[in-house]
């Protein structure tokens, strides 16, 4: 879970009605003594997530939008999955409403942290991919912690705008993953707890029998394994191909490399049974295969 929340106030009284429900870390810290005192730790779901839209938007412009507010988060319930927040809901709301404002006045550095209980070098290959998805490619983490709560990765990196969660949420979405919370610490500090226990790479998974080619080449290519026992690839005639190939199971963990140092036009591998992903690329540089590779998969798991 994401450690912490600093708000400045939470209002003393919520703008709906009143069923009970247990109050979280983040949502907990929200709250001032001064105001509000909850006794055994409970919140209405209503205050609750009233406190959840005050953290996104700040005291000031949640005062100033009070009734507007009101209107668009009256169906209280259509906003939790059982008895959590639909976090991401809230935020496209907002969005829509014009309420949650994303961009900066000038270009900042800003830092995003993530939050997983799965494996972290899965985690941070996952969220690399994803962040390139959707166009971030320069970044620099600042930090990353693993212990008995999970694993954190936090990243800084300058824009113009804070990254749209509900963008990010989709393209989370196409590699099995939810966004379970978002903490909004500050304008350039936002946390994010990501279920992956169904997460996968976004790659093209290999079936036997069917022969998959790629014309073009730009960075190691990335391959789901699981269903197949061997492939035999092919590499381009123009290509000057020199293998350098990487064999992970499902977590990420390396299992064997196969690389040559002659130069080759096809390669046979068959595949350890716990093999789920590969990357295949070049000894030297990945323009010794910019034309192109063909796999053809065989054998069924």
């Amino acid at each position: 879970m994401v450690k912490k929340l600093l708000l400045t106030t939470l209002l003393t009284a919520s703008l709906f009605g009143a069923e009970t429900a247990t109050l979280t870390v983040e949502e907990e810290s929200v709250l001032t003594k001064k105001e509000q005192i909850v006794e055994n730790n409970t919140l209405t779901k209503e205050e609750r997530l009233d406190a959840k839209v005050l953290s996104f938007i700040g005291e000031e412009s949640y005062e100033k939008n009070r009734d507007y507010i009101h209107i668009n988060f009256k169906n209280v319930d259509s906003f939790y999955i059982q008895d959590r927040i639909n976090v991401v809901k809230v935020v496209e709301t907002l969005e829509e409403n014009g309420l949650l404002h994303l961009f900066f006045e000038e270009p900042q550095q800003y830092e995003m942290t993530f939050h997983s209980t799965g494996d972290a070098l899965f985690f941070v290959k996952l969220m690399g991919d994803t962040l390139r998805d959707i166009g971030y490619y320069r970044y620099v983490t600042k930090e990353s912690v693993h212990d008995e709560s999970g694993f954190e990765w936090k990243i800084s990196l300058e824009a113009e705008y804070v990254t749209d969660p509900v963008l990010l949420r989709k393209e989370l979405a196409t590699r099995g993953c939810e966004i379970i919370d978002i903490v909004r610490q500050s304008a350039t500090d936002w946390h994010y707890n990501i279920d992956t226990s169904k997460a996968h790479l976004k790659v093209d998974r290999l079936e036997s029998g069917i022969k998959k080619k790629y014309n073009r080449i730009q960075y190691a290519k990335w391959l789901d394994v699981a269903d197949i026992k061997a492939i035999d690839i092919t590499s381009h005639r123009a290509n000057y191909w020199y293998p350098y190939i990487a064999l992970y199971d499902s977590s990420l963990r390396l299992l064997k490399v196969i690389k040559q140092d002659e130069e080759t036009t096809r390669l046979n591998l068959k595949l350890p049974e716990e093999t789920r992903y590969i990357s295949v690329s070049d000894l030297y540089t990945i323009t010794n295969i910019r034309y192109g590779l063909e796999f053809s998969p065989s054998g069924k798991r």
